[in-house]
């Protein structure tokens, strides 16, 4: 981009960050969008939305496309790449460092998100939506009248295994403990559903399957090894923030995500943090869109009072 000064310098193009832009443009700052990936975040992996306000059903990539053409319509530029540094000169300028260039700013909003957290087994990427999901949301209709493995022991296992028990034939939920971590009122309900079983202390060691995935070997922690034949997994242990090359910039929690309130502003008055990479308790698409537009005008506000100084 050149030696273009932008006003906000926004990391990310999901819901809050593409939010955060369209607040900002709307405010009259100039706006530069830096996303490494997808434009849209994790929602364009879901087929179907239909809890975002507005819109009775609308797939992950329509709603992105149309927040994209809004932040655009609004002004805002909009680069791939991959932000490896950032940090601010003695003149107060705001230096971004990306894979592939340079950019300059006032202010910088970090709305990186989070990922899925993996098995991290081979043959993992080659069944992904093939076998393999980690969306219970998004997939799980997929499965109707099938036998289904749930992996993980916490509130979204437990959350996604009991949507799972209502139209799928057998839900065997495979937790790595001896007990499950989620709230006590979803494990009562999973406990009096004839169709859910449980596997304790056991971990997935391999995912079975050629052209076409039929299963997974599993490992108790006592050595013991078996076979589960199911059509379908669907893992959810967790989500691993996309905060790493910034958390020497803001401060995170143990789980890796910036530690930051509602308000979503910093300890550096020049940086802001929105949406999911953000210590929170409740990650939805509606949740990230609320912070795009708090942290926005908190920026905004921000690069007001320095040009005002």
């Amino acid at each position: 981009m050149g030696n273009t000064m932008y006003d906000i310098i926004v990391v990310g193009a999901g819901p809050a960050g593409l939010t955060a832009a369209i607040y900002a443009r709307r405010a009259g700052k100039s706006v530069l969008i830096l996303e490494k990936e997808t434009f849209g975040g994790q929602m364009t992996h879901s087929p179907k939305i239909e809890n975002y306000p507005g819109y009775a059903m609308v797939s992950g990539n329509e709603l992105a496309d149309s927040l994209v053409s809004q932040a655009l319509g609004q002004g805002a530029d909009i680069e791939l790449d991959e932000v490896k540094h950032i940090e601010r000169r003695e003149d107060g300028i705001v230096e971004v460092t990306g894979a592939d260039g340079r950019y300059e700013g006032l202010s910088v909003i970090l709305a990186t998100g989070s990922k899925h957290r993996t098995l991290g087994l081979p043959k993992e990427e080659d069944f992904e939506g093939r076998g393999i999901s980690y969306c219970a949301v998004c997939d799980g209709a997929f499965y109707k009248g099938q036998k289904v493995a749930v992996i993980g022991g916490g509130n979204s296992a437990l959350q996604a295994a009991v949507m799972l028990s209502e139209y799928c034939r057998e839900v065997v939920i495979v937790q790595n403990l001896s007990f499950l971590t989620g709230e006590q009122q979803l494990s009562d309900i999973l406990h009096k559903r004839s169709n859910v079983s449980f596997i304790y202390d056991t971990v997935v060691r391999q995912i079975l399957g050629t052209d076409r995935f039929w299963g997974l070997a599993l490992k108790k922690n006592d050595g013991t090894e078996s076979e589960l034949q199911v059509d379908g997994v669907f893992v959810t242990i967790g989500q691993v923030p996309q905060n790493q090359p910034f958390v020497d910039l803001v401060g995170v929690n143990s789980y890796g995500y910036f530690d930051v309130g509602e308000e979503c502003r910093t300890e550096k008055e020049w940086v802001f943090v929105a949406g999911d990479c953000r210590s929170k308790r409740i990650r939805q698409i509606t949740t990230a869109t609320g912070d795009g537009a708090v942290a926005a005008i908190a920026a905004c506000q921000y690069v007001d009072s320095v040009k005002n100084r």
